[in-house]
């Protein structure tokens, strides 16, 4: 029995409810009751039926309540006879009045029924609007879209089928291809719910694979049927379902969302596109930058190693211990300065891929500084001096970023402190920090150029290599520190950064 069938009898049975309870209640009374005052009570029977039931359900409530009427309180009692002229006028007037009332009715309760729908339509699309607005990456975009459908509308499966040129890698799956259109073969980009097997997408995606308009079943027929994305007119893709086709009206409001995840999923694909060529232009910077540094850092140590290992070589010179030695040496040193410029290209290279990734362990600013000084060589003690108070709580950071960020400090400041002076390194605590502080008495550092030199491989008038000062501050941030430098008292230039202190919890017994 369908649900208009259900309503009638619902309706009908209603109807024969209230005009028996009337009765009931009535008969008892009726030498004291006017014949209008029957008429009028019998019309709540017929509004209750038509609300329930519809205009169908309200005519035969009409019709039992003019039986009821007549049987039982229009005299003679228990016949159909009217008897007297005003008696058939009577009922003439309750069946036109209740014929006008049950329409009335009716039509009220179709208007309130349709209100209801178009809210809830309303409501539907407005869910599934909100769940296309946002940046949410493509893949999950497509997701989003045909979960929503499915629940929605309640089918058994949505695919959502793209051209493969505008399908993002890695989200397409078998069975939804064909022949090659202006941007490829149809695939299958996302689906809920089962996925259609290759032959239901053969129904909606034909022979050809090509983005087109195609008809839909007949609405309530359990059937497999597309509908098209189109962006102006324009058709970027096909949603896929099976189960039961929805209502014509429901069919409107899903060839109305599907043109909303046609403009959302053209505007995923547009953002997707211009974050790739972003980061292909920034790409592009790293690749020049990079060749900058080879061929400027690199080649000035490569070319003291060449000219050093030549010198020891030549059986021309001769060359004594001392002589053999410094030349040594200075491969040494020329060697390390390569090892320290190949691990801050590694270091850059892992901040730029996003493949940074701390080891928090709890150590010391001393054991930190000692280690940096073993990286830089055994002439670098000598070169720096350190104050650091006895009270300095410890701190809990990557140790091998953190070496590095001294490493890179002490180096730059002893490059531009002048002979016979030491690089400075202190250090306190301000609030849940330590901060560090590396002074050279060197020429400074412009106050203009104070943000610039930590650009990657930028310089400044006095030469301060902008990679090794990119690493530091990528490394202290990393630890949710600053980094900055200042004007040194008397002189100079102060870079200033900040490390987390170590939490020591107490033990709970």
């Amino acid at each position: 029995m369908g649900g208009q069938s259900k309503r009638v009898v619902l309706g009908v049975v209603t109807a024969l409810g209230g005009d028996v309870l009337v009765g009931l209640v009535m008969v008892p009374f009726r030498a004291h009751v006017g014949v209008a005052t029957a008429a009028l009570v019998l019309v709540v029977p017929v509004v209750l039926a038509v609300a329930a039931g519809g205009f169908v359900a309200g005519v035969l409530a009409v019709v039992a309540g003019f039986l009821v009427y007549d049987l039982f309180f229009i005299p003679p009692y228990g016949t159909l006879s009217v008897g007297a002229g005003q008696n058939w006028v009577a009922l003439g007037v309750y069946v036109a009045v209740l014929l006008v009332v049950a329409r009335v009715v009716a039509r009220l309760a179709a208007a309130r029924a349709e209100a209801r729908a178009r809210e809830q339509d309303t409501r539907a699309l407005l869910e599934l609007s909100e769940a296309l607005i946002g940046e949410t990456p493509l893949a999950g975009l497509l997701d989003v879209v045909v979960a929503a459908v499915r629940e929605v509308f309640g089918l058994r499966s949505v695919a959502l089928l793209l051209p493969a040129a505008r399908a993002a890698d890695g989200m397409a799956c078998p069975g939804g291809s064909g022949s090659q259109g202006g941007d490829g073969p149809l695939v299958v980009a996302a689906w809920a719910g089962a996925p259609l097997a290759p032959e239901e997408l053969q129904e909606v995606v034909p022979s050809g694979g090509e983005v087109r308009s195609r008809a839909v079943p007949a609405p309530g027929t359990d059937a497999t049927a597309a509908v098209t994305l189109g962006v102006a007119s324009r058709p970027v893709g096909v949603l896929a379902f099976a189960g039961v086709v929805p209502s014509p009206h429901g069919l409107e409001l899903l060839r109305t969302y599907a043109n909303h995840a046609a403009l959302a999923i053209e505007r995923a694909q547009l953002r997707e596109r211009a974050e790739r060529s972003d980061r292909l232009e920034q790409a592009d910077v790293w690749r020049r930058a990079l060749l900058g540094a080879v061929s400027h850092d690199l080649r000035t140590p490569l070319a003291t190693v060449k000219a050093a290992i030549s010198d020891l070589r030549d059986a021309e010179l001769s060359l004594c211990r001392e002589d053999e030695q410094e030349l040594l040496g200075l491969v040494e040193t020329q060697a390390d300065r390569l090892e320290r410029l190949v691990a801050n290209l590694l270091g850059m290279a892992q901040i730029e891929g996003g493949a940074l990734r701390l080891q928090l362990a709890e150590t010391t600013v001393e054991e930190l500084l000692a280690e940096a000084l073993g990286v830089l060589g055994p002439a670098w003690p000598g070169r720096v001096a350190t104050s650091l108070p006895l009270t300095l709580p410890a701190v809990e950071v990557d140790h091998v970023l953190a070496v590095q960020v001294l490493v890179n400090l002490v180096e730059n400041a002893a490059r531009h402190a002048p002979d016979g002076t030491r690089v400075e390194l202190a250090a306190r605590t301000v609030c849940e920090q330590v901060e560090v502080a590396v002074e050279d008495r060197g020429p400074g550092v412009p106050v203009g150029d104070r943000e610039r030199i930590f650009a990657m491989f930028a310089t400044d008038g006095g030469g301060r290599a902008g990679l090794g000062l990119t690493i530091a501050r990528s490394f202290v941030e990393a630890h949710g520190g600053t980094i900055r430098v200042d004007d040194r008292p008397g002189g100079g230039a102060r870079f200033v950064f900040t490390l987390p202190r170590a939490c020591r919890h107490a033990e709970v017994p």
